[in-house]
Formats: structure tokens, sequence, C-alpha cells
């Protein structure tokens, strides 16, 4: 056998080839929609993933106000930042981020599941969550994709 043909092919920028996916966010759960949309966003679907490139799809999320949080997640999930001063530790519940941006829960979702790297930034740069069920990315020819139908 011929050892030349067992080639290992490694995707670069140039070989990537990137689409525009829709996914319909409507009564799915929080967790369950984000970490398929991150390995979307990561390329992991694809048989030529590289783990050093980006080689995800572009992914438009639709209906971010109709996600669901299980359980009492609505009320005892805290989301915590820093405002930088002294004592300026900041605290909103699911359901008050919900009510103030839906597409945020969405956001920190997915990001907390790409790498927390200069790749992963880069990556979440491909993420476009909207509210409401209507996109201005048309042009892009988005297709719609049913996350029931990935693993």
């Amino acid at each position: 056998m011929d050892a030349l043909s067992y080639k290992t092919i490694s995707a670069n920028k140039a070989t990537v080839s990137k689409e525009w996916v829709v996914v319909d966010a409507e009564g799915h759960n929080l967790g369950r929609l984000a970490s398929k949309v991150a390995m979307i966003l990561r390329g992991k679907y694809k048989p030529s993933y590289t783990p050093h490139v980006d080689c995800g799809d572009n992914v438009i999320v639709i209906n971010s106000e109709k996600i669901n949080l299980t359980g009492a997640k609505m009320d005892d999930k805290v989301y915590t930042r820093h405002t930088g001063y002294p004592g300026g530790q900041r605290t909103l519940t699911a359901k008050v981020m919900q009510a103030k941006n839906p597409a945020m829960l969405v956001e920190k979702a997915v990001k907390g599941m790409l790498p927390k790297n200069k790749l992963g930034a880069q990556l979440f740069r491909n993420l476009n969550v909207v509210v409401g069920s209507e996109h201005n990315h048309a042009a892009q020819k988005p297709k719609t994709i049913n996350l029931n139908d990935l693993k």
C-alpha cells in the first residue's frame, strides 16, 4: 500500500466553505439549543473539521424570546457582572434578563460553550441572535435547519 494515500487533510482559511444557517429557538431548552449552536459555529458537524481553524457556519438564531428554561431557573439562575468600581457587583435573574434583552440569554449560553481564546472570540462573531422571526440577513440566502435532526 502506498503510504501517501493516507494523508490527513487539514483545513485552512482558504479551503473552508462557510454557509449561513437559520435556527428557530421556539420551544427549545436553552442549554440544549446553545450546545448545538456552538457545535455548528465550531464546525464539528462537518467532515473537514479542524480544531484550530474557524471552519463553522454563520448562525442566525430567531425567536430568542420563546426559549425555555426548565425547573425554577427563571427565578434561580443569576447572571453576575462587575462595573469595575468598588462595590460594583451587579446581578440579574434570567427572568429580568429575558424581559430586558432575550437575545442576551442565548448569546451568553453559546459564548460559554465556545473556546476561551482568540478562536472562540472569532467564532462568536459568526453568531447573530434576533428577537422575533424576522432577520436582516436574507441576502446571504441562509438555509433553515432543524436542531432535532442533529445529534
